[in-house]
C-alpha cells in the first residue's frame, strides 16, 4: 500500500531559504492558510498564538527598522537578509507565567506552524521559520508592538518558488525509538 496524500506532503516539504520568485504572496493567501493551520491542537483552547504579516510593499521599511536595532556595521547585511523573502510572517505567542501552560502554548504554536507550512507548500508558497537573534530584541520587540506576556516565536520567510530545494535524508525512528522494559 502506497503512502496518503498527507504523508508524501510531510515527507516532501522542505525549508524554501532562497531562489523566491516575482509571484507576491497576498494577506489573503496567509489568512486563508492560517484559518486551518490554528485547527493545531491547543491545551484549553487557549489559541496562544498572534500574527504580524509584512507584504511587499511594506518589506523595505520593516527590514530597515529591523535592521537598524544591530550594530552598524551588519544593519546592510541584515536589511538585504530580511527583503529576500516576498513576505514575512511573524508568529508571536502569549507567555503564561505557569511554567507547564508556557511549554504547552510553546507546542501549541510549533503545532500551528508545522501546519501552515504543510498547507503553503501544498499551494507551491515556500517556508523557513526563522529564529534570528531580532526576535529576542526588546527594540524588536517594542517596535512590532509585541506585549509584555507575548514571545516572538519566529519570523516565517514567505515566496513562492521554481526549483525545489534538496531533500536530505532522515535518521529513521527505528534508530531513534525503544521500549519501556519493566
Amino acid at each position: 500500500m502506497g503512502k496518503s496524500e498527507l504523508a508524501r506532503i510531510i515527507r516532501e516539504r522542505r525549508a524554501v531559504k532562497k531562489g523566491y520568485n516575482d509571484k507576491e504572496v497576498t494577506e489573503e493567501k496567509v489568512l486563508e492558510l492560517l484559518e486551518d493551520a490554528i485547527w493545531a491542537p491547543n491545551h484549553g483552547l487557549r489559541q496562544p498564538w498572534r500574527f504580524l504579516f509584512v507584504g511587499e510593499k511594506q518589506l523595505a521599511g520593516f527590514a530597515k527598522r529591523v535592521a537598524s536595532t544591530y550594530p552598524v556595521d551588519i544593519q546592510k547585511n541584515r536589511e538585504d537578509y530580511l527583503t529576500e523573502p516576498n513576505a514575512i510572517l511573524v508568529v508571536m505567542m502569549e507567555e503564561p507565567e505557569i511554567p507547564k501552560q508556557w511549554e504547552e502554548n510553546y507546542g501549541a504554536t510549533a503545532s500551528m506552524i508545522q501546519n501552515f507550512w504543510l498547507l503553503a507548500w501544498e499551494e507551491g508558497l515556500g517556508v523557513v521559520w526563522k529564529t534570528n537573534p531580532h526576535i529576542y530584541d526588546p527594540k524588536v520587540k517594542e517596535l512590532l508592538h509585541v506585549g509584555d506576556n507575548e514571545k516572538i516565536i519566529g519570523f516565517l520567510h514567505l515566496g513562492y518558488f521554481d526549483e525545489q530545494p534538496i531533500t536530505n535524508e532522515r535518521i529513521s525512528a527505528i534508530d531513534k525509538f525503544t521500549s519501556f522494559k519493566a
